[in-house]
């Protein structure tokens, strides 16, 4: 089991995390192809590959890290306490957000760009957003009604997998399995296994993006937003994360075997850069040969990056300052509340930035420590301190 002391270079793994998904929500009006909340701004093929390299393993790296130390909470609190633990911290961000966050984020991209007579937020709230209104003619989506969860699906995704492994453990105590006898612990994986680990997670991914493509959410349960074309690699970290903590890895991992997949994966960055992610030898979903080939290339980047970045700040980003410390602290904050700070400068800069990449660097350069000095304040509040 994974010790009890804190592990400093996985917080500040986690704090790298949350500002790469700040960098990533800078860049995506500006990138991707994707629906977003600023729309018609002009876009850089350097960002949209930014853009595909994050997507193919960060939020992946985020579930692992999450995962490493449930385990270990799970057995000091009991399953009743770890679990309402998790259903205030996850839960309560999770339907505040919402309700406030999102609402507000799409209740701006409603008034300027969907080209409808002008609605007071409250009817927007009501009639739109829950849909207790008629769906407009002529709606142009993403969905109806305007009900999501955002960038929250992650918390919300997070808790699920969490009740799953509340509700797995329960199951296993009649079995009574012997506890690990620390001179059998099962070996962290080498090259073999991690070869393995990435031909079998690309298989799956092809397998599952046949019925759907990347970019396609779907409510599951008519509550869990999922985008089933990354669930292999969301759920297979989970448990890696968890086997991880439970088996020592973090700690027991052979380095030189780290090193290897990181330069793996930063020459697969480098090629995928000189490419470009909208090359047509990559493709989204479907039975072809770009679909097939993108779901081997994501998933060797998804295993080489996340055992490499692991790797990297295990051996080289050890230790913490007071800044680390409290930038650790609040990076769950800054993941709930960032983003209407980077669409809000976004629309700040909207047809009058520089350029799609100098638009990206301003947006992001404001918006991370704004981000962060607010999580920062929100954190001090008495309400807010037990669930942030």
């Amino acid at each position: 089991m994974l010790r009890n002391h804190r592990l400093e270079w996985v917080d500040n793994l986690r704090v790298a995390l949350t500002v790469l998904v700040v960098l990533h929500h800078a860049a995506q009006p500006y990138g991707p192809a994707d629906w977003w909340y600023v729309d018609g701004q002009p876009r850089s093929g350097v960002l949209a590959t930014l853009s595909a390299v994050d997507g193919s393993f960060f939020m992946s790296l985020f579930f692992f890290v999450s995962a490493v130390f449930i385990p270990g909470s799970y057995e000091r609190r009991g399953a009743r306490r770890f679990l309402s633990g998790r259903l205030v911290r996850l839960g309560i961000p999770v339907v505040v957000g919402a309700l406030t966050i999102v609402p507000g984020l799409m209740y701006a991209y409603f008034v300027h760009y969907r080209g409808y007579p002008p609605m007071s937020f409250p009817r927007y709230f009501t009639d739109v957003y829950l849909g207790l209104g008629d769906e407009p003619a002529g709606w142009s989506g993403p969905s109806w009604p305007d009900l999501q969860f955002g960038h929250l699906w992650f918390v919300q995704n997070l808790l699920a997998y969490t009740a799953v492994y509340v509700a797995l453990r329960r199951l296993s105590r009649p079995l009574r399995f012997p506890r690990r006898n620390p001179g059998r612990a099962l070996q962290p994986p080498g090259h073999r296994g991690l070869v393995v680990l990435t031909i079998l997670l690309a298989a799956a991914t092809f397998f599952v993006r046949l019925r759907y493509p990347l970019d396609e959410w779907v409510p599951f349960l008519d509550f869990l937003q999922v985008e089933p074309a990354r669930l292999p690699q969301y759920v297979t970290f989970f448990a890696l994360g968890v086997i991880a903590a439970r088996q020592d890895w973090l700690e027991r991992f052979d380095a030189r075997v780290g090193r290897v997949w990181l330069a793996v994966g930063a020459t697969g960055v480098a090629l995928l850069f000189v490419a470009g992610a909208d090359s047509n030898r990559f493709g989204p979903g479907g039975a072809d040969v770009p679909s097939a080939s993108w779901a081997a290339y994501e998933s060797l980047l998804c295993v080489a990056l996340c055992v490499g970045l692991l790797t990297l700040f295990r051996e080289l980003v050890q230790g913490s300052t007071p800044w680390s410390r409290e930038m650790a602290a609040s990076s769950y904050a800054v993941y709930i509340i960032h983003l209407p700070v980077v669409v809000a400068m976004q629309y700040g800069l909207a047809d009058r930035g520089p350029s799609a990449v100098g638009s990206c660097i301003v947006v992001f350069a404001l918006a991370l420590p704004s981000a962060f000095l607010l999580a920062s304040g929100l954190r001090r509040l008495p309400a807010v301190r037990r669930v942030l």
